[in-house]
């Protein structure tokens, strides 16, 4: 196996803000470099560009771009540590190939895996979800620790039953493709808006056993309900595959995106979140979607979920089997 992933566009070179060249004054954009095929470790970065998914479920699109955005939102973002971070490009849908684009994400998702490095997927709608999620159900660590377990941390199921897959659908797709294939997995969602989601959605979440907090359940003083959720969620799986849909956070964190959350869980609140899930030990791949640059104000979307990122990044523990 040459571990080679194959994009549609190739990194480009990091630019941002440098101080020096020694350790002390470590960036992000002086730390990446182009992915490399072969056995490694660290994070590798792999960008998803379709808003076709958004498209298709009638949101406002734009989110084809995010992937540059987060790239040039975390160049400049200050390493406390050397990490050994790569990028590998771009998975691009053009017209409306949008399954095509998925199956491409899936291969280099499990590509990276199977390479020893931990995949951070820039979206992209969140039809990004299924693309990612083949990617870990075709991994050789999947095979060695089977217990999936899905956080979504979004205002949204995402489990519509349309006849044409969207950024509405990817949790029900997994579902099914779970099901097929004689697996399990767990599904859970923090941060659901009862208004953005209706009864139909609800019925569905309870017929596959979705667990899930509601928005105004997750305020920081909330926090011991949160915590033993995620507690419960971490104890049940073997690993794990984050998806943030930055819809979840508020409006004013959060202004660019498909759909602004009028209500949103608290910044605070989903950091943590990320901080416990990547320290774990079970974390294997993490995706961020939604993020529409054409409807960001002051880079303010784009900055956040930036740092959640580098959080991650910055904290996570690699899964061992």
């Amino acid at each position: 196996m040459t571990n080679h992933i194959t994009v549609d566009i190739a990194p480009r070179p990091w630019a941002g803000r440098t101080d020096g060249t020694g350790p002390e004054h470590l960036r992000w954009h002086q730390a990446v470099t182009p992915y490399r095929p072969g056995p490694g470790t660290g994070a590798v970065l792999i960008g998803f560009a379709s808003d076709e998914g958004v498209r298709r479920n009638k949101g406002r699109q734009g989110a084809a771009a995010g992937p540059d955005a987060l790239r040039g939102a975390l160049s400049s973002m200050a390493l406390e540590n050397p990490t050994t971070l790569s990028d590998a490009g771009t998975v691009a849908v053009t017209g409306d190939g949008l399954e095509a684009g998925q199956e491409a994400l899936g291969r280099a998702v499990a590509t990276a895996l199977d390479s020893g490095r931990f995949p951070v997927v820039l979206g992209g709608g969140h039809e990004v979800a299924y693309g990612t999620y083949q990617g870990v159900a075709a991994s050789q660590l999947r095979r060695r620790l089977p217990r999936l377990g899905v956080l979504n941390l979004d205002a949204h199921f995402d489990l519509r039953n349309d006849p044409v897959p969207s950024s509405g659908t990817p949790f029900r797709q997994i579902a099914e493709a779970e099901q097929a294939a004689g697996t399990s997995h767990r599904y859970d969602v923090i941060g659901i808006s009862q208004p953005s989601n209706t009864n139909v959605l609800f019925d569905t979440a309870r017929s596959l056993g979705v667990r899930y907090l509601f928005d105004d359940h997750c305020g920081v003083a909330d926090r011991a309900r949160v915590d033993e959720f995620v507690t419960d969620f971490l104890d049940d799986v073997d690993i794990v595959y984050l998806t943030i849909d930055l819809d979840v956070l508020p409006a004013g964190v959060a202004p660019g995106v498909s759909a602004p959350a009028a209500y949103g869980v608290p910044l605070e609140t989903i950091q943590r979140v990320c901080d416990r899930v990547t320290a774990s030990g079970k974390l294997a791949v993490v995706d961020v979607a939604e993020l529409n640059p054409s409807l960001d104000v002051d880079n303010r979307t784009a900055r956040t979920a930036a740092r959640l990122i580098h959080r991650i990044v910055a904290g996570h523990v690699p899964p061992t089997a």
